[in-house]
């Protein structure tokens, strides 16, 4: 068994099963490259302070250049003995370069060190998400362009509604992932702010430069206060509110895309390299990476309940307990970056159905509303005039016809109002063009959303 780094208090060696219990090595591990990033600014700062000297900084920043070069290789052999991240780089550099090793972890704790490299692997990973969802974004515009004149079903209750322009409809997600990037500014700036030089929970009596290292590894800003340094995860929990609220975005898309890709809508159809088949019937093409996606939201919510319910009721500063913080918010990281990227192929794959889109448009009575709103302009009141528009859409019903189908006599029969121009007025190019309302459907009107859209993604990629 591996020689613990803290074993001088102890009489007996850890228990295997305690071992196998505590360690984190098989999730921190992915950590390496800010741990030893970090430990590079650390062993900096020491010499530079004259807490050790700069022959030992030297040795122990080339050390860890070789041990860094060794994980990427895959060739650094990570022992669950010696538990977690730090003290399997820390060991091997004792190793492979003596006591010079041994002097790094001087003025540092693996409570205030492990708040580091999380800040340090958060950072990096926040712009990775925000680079996926601009990815995205591009995706939706490019298709909202693509298909700016098609006209599609708008629904309320899972009703049809108001006829609108598709592009209207794949822009109103490019907005809920424009707020998902600003959240996820925000977890960055909670994200960038250097932990280390807490200690343990109370400081170092030694004559450290916090400053020195917070420059070396560009942060932001330091902790104020040590204890607060130690125990904070707000950042954790505020990534996984972002990465639970983006889920729910691409959750809603999704169950869209299902609704749309089957027999009673078909509205798009998905590209082969998205969908798989049935075992048994040959006929099926099924949208298992939307279903997935779906699927996959509720596993990052209850990691954000998860950590929540970890950290309501401990106590300052430091507790073992933080140590379920990782495996979640990595698990929630790869689930998320992984969605993002698929619906990005998803989108861009993705064949419009623009006839069956049409036919929708024009068997429904979405355009009842427009009917209403006609006459409004002719000084009748909504409320009379939505009374006459559902007449007639009861009319139509027991017929068995929609409302283009009636005849100008037809329309008189309920209000002397109607003109020969009503048939114009109930269709579907004249009722998306009429809502030209800023942020309405009309074809100006998304037009400038795309504009806009377009410009954003050029200011942020």
């Amino acid at each position: 068994m591996n020689k613990k780094l803290w074993g001088g208090r102890f009489e007996k060696s850890t228990d295997e099963m305690i071992n196998d219990f505590q360690a984190s090595i098989a999730f921190d591990k992915r950590m390496y490259r800010e741990d030893i990033e970090g430990s590079v600014a650390h062993a900096k700062m020491l010499a530079a302070q004259g807490i050790i000297s700069a022959d030992d900084a030297d040795k122990i920043c080339a050390g860890l250049q070789k041990i860094l070069a060794a994980i990427d290789a895959g060739e650094f052999k990570f022992s669950v003995a010696l538990e977690d991240i730090h003290m399997n780089v820390e060991a091997a550099l004792t190793e492979a370069i003596g006591a010079a090793g041994g002097r790094l972890h001087t003025a540092r704790s693996r409570n205030d060190q492990v708040a580091l490299d999380t800040h340090l692997y958060m950072r990096r990973q926040v712009r990775k998400v925000q680079r996926l969802i601009l990815d995205l974004q591009a995706a939706l515009v490019a298709a909202a362009e693509k298909n700016r004149d098609v006209i599609f079903p708008g629904y309320t209750h899972l009703q049809r509604a108001q006829p609108i322009l598709f592009a209207h409809h794949l822009l109103a997600y490019f907005s809920m992932l424009q707020r998902d990037f600003d959240r996820f500014d925000g977890v960055y700036a909670r994200a960038d702010i250097m932990p280390l030089g807490a200690g343990a929970l109370a400081g170092t009596t030694l004559p450290i430069d916090r400053n020195f290292v917070a420059r070396e590894l560009d942060f932001g800003a330091l902790y104020s206060n040590s204890l607060d340094a130690v125990s904070d995860r707000d950042y954790l929990l505020e990534f996984l509110s972002a990465a639970s609220i983006l889920m729910v975005h691409l959750s809603r898309l999704s169950e869209e895309i299902i609704l749309w890709c089957s027999r009673e809508f078909s509205f798009v159809e998905l590209d082969d390299a998205h969908c798989t088949g049935s075992s048994m019937m040959p006929q099926k093409k099924n949208p298992d990476v939307p279903e997935l996606v779906r699927g996959k939201t509720g596993r990052v919510i209850g990691h954000l309940m998860a950590l929540l319910t970890t950290v309501k009721a401990l106590p300052l500063a430091y507790n073992k307990d933080l140590q379920e913080d990782k495996e979640g918010v990595f698990d929630a990281l790869d689930t998320v970056k992984f969605s993002l990227a698929v619906f990005a192929q998803i989108v861009a794959g993705m064949k419009i159905r623009r006839d069956n889109m049409r036919r929708a448009v024009e068997e429904d009575f979405s355009n009842a509303t427009d009917l209403a709103d006609y006459l409004v302009k002719k000084n009748l009141p909504f409320r009379q005039a939505h009374e006459v528009a559902g007449k007639l859409v009861h009319h139509c019903i027991e017929r068995g016809c929609y409302l283009k189908d009636l005849t100008l006599d037809d329309f008189k029969k309920f209000s002397p109002l109607f003109d020969a121009d009503i048939h114009d007025a109930i269709k579907p190019e004249t009722c998306v063009a009429a809502r030209n309302s800023l942020g309405g459907t009309s074809p100006a009107q998304v037009d400038i959303q795309i504009a806009a859209a377009r410009k954003w993604l050029d200011e942020h990629r």
